[in-house]
Formats: structure tokens, sequence, C-alpha cells
């Protein structure tokens, strides 16, 4: 099975400092919006904005500022937002694969090199970092609602492959084909979801020393602050 770095991404960040919470706020308003514009505007018949909404909750953001976000999908006609994934390897070779939702791709891809070039990374084509990766359907539940034991019962009779449970949330591994149908079932016992994601898991996890893996995280880290970067993934083991 994949080996899991838990480098879940800006949206999953426990305790984050008050000056960070509008620039997550920005992203996820922006990913809300995006979701809304592309497909229906009610959540429970587009299983994009409903994933976009939950980490939306997890994060704490103001009913408000969801409703606003998916209002605006109506009156931004003129901004036409695109996905563009980057892959490459950063500090000490760590594949990495960055996930953006961008209006001026000139830009992101400038800012991205510029991240990996300073850090002595290098920025390759898709394909470069992706091999070392799986994508699967990921769903997180707050530790909270359920114990260990049931949710591991819970995620296997749904047809998940795997459940873990980490430090603040159970995180339950399935098909990205099968994500939808799986959390179907788990919604039967549960109600409040963190997140419903498809996500970039690493095959196998690399280990480097704590000097050098500080230098890797403040590289992640750099990339996540970004205002277009939504995800970022990475082989490295924690």
């Amino acid at each position: 099975m994949a080996g899991h770095s838990h480098w879940a991404g800006i949206k999953h960040k426990k305790g984050r400092a008050d000056k960070q919470r509008s620039k997550i706020f920005s992203k996820l308003s922006r990913e809300i919006t995006v979701a809304a514009k592309l497909g229906d505007k009610d959540p429970d018949m587009n299983s994009r904005l409903r994933s976009a909404i939950q980490s939306a909750r997890s994060a704490n953001m103001p009913r408000e500022n969801i409703e606003r976000a998916i209002d605006r999908s109506e009156a931004s006609t003129d901004s036409n937002f695109e996905s563009i994934r980057y892959e490459g390897f950063g500090p000490n070779k760590i594949a990495v694969i960055v996930e953006t939702l961008t209006d001026n791709k000139n830009r992101t891809a400038s800012n991205i090199r510029t991240i990996f070039q300073k850090s002595g990374g290098t920025l390759g084509a898709q394909g470069s970092a992706s091999h070392n990766f799986q994508q699967l359907g990921v769903i997180k539940i707050d530790k909270y609602e359920i114990s260990n034991d049931k949710i591991f019962e819970l995620a296997i009779e749904a047809g998940a492959d795997e459940c873990f449970s980490n430090g603040d949330y159970h995180e339950i591994l399935c098909d990205k084909g099968e994500i939808y149908n799986v959390k179907r079932k788990i919604e039967k016992s549960i109600n409040n979801f963190l997140s419903t994601d498809i996500e970039w898991i690493p095959i196998n996890n690399v280990e480097i020393s704590k000097e050098r893996k500080d230098d890797a995280v403040r590289f992640l880290k750099i990339l996540e602050d970004d205002d277009d970067v939504q995800n970022v993934y990475t082989d490295l083991k924690y």
C-alpha cells in the first residue's frame, strides 16, 4: 500500500496564526466559486462544490463567506480560472506535485519556477514526478465524530481500501473512481466530514536527516503560501 507523508495541504493545517487565516479563506473561496461556476449551485448536486464547502467549514470559514463565494460564481464571468499541475523535485530530490488554480498561468508558472530554483530544486514536465505517486480518493473525518475501531469497520464495509487514524482526524483511502460511492455509504452513519478529495499519495516515502528535512519543509511551506497554489503533495517522510 502507498506510503503516506501526511503533508495534508493548506486546507487541513491546524493552529495556523490569524494572519494566515485570510490567505486560507481566499484559497477556499476561490475553489468554491470555481466549483459553483462549473456545476450546479446546489452542493447536493455538485460533488466538487460539496467537498469545497466541507473543507471551508473544517477551516472555520463563516457561513456568509461561503455563501458569498457561491454568489460570486454568477458575477465572475470575466474571470476564467484554470487548474494547472506542476511537478518537480525540491531540496534533496524530494518529489513534489503542486496543484494550482489560476487566472494567469504565466504569473503562476513564473512564481512556481522561482520557488523551486531558489530552493535548489528543479521544475520538470508533467509526469516527471507523478510516477512516484498514485491518485486515491481520500476522505477525512474529525476524530471526535467516531472511534478508531468503528470508523475502520465502517470504512471497510463501505468498500474502502484502508483507514488510518491520525492525530486530528481519520483518513479513509479508496479507489479514486469509487470515492463518492464510499462516501455515500459512510454518510448513513456520519454527517460531518472534513474533506473529500482525490489526492496524490506517495508510493514510497523518502527519509532525510532532520537538518535537511527542515530545509525541505520550508520549501513546501513557501509553495503552499503562494496565492495560486491549492495543494502540495510530496514523498518526504515526516
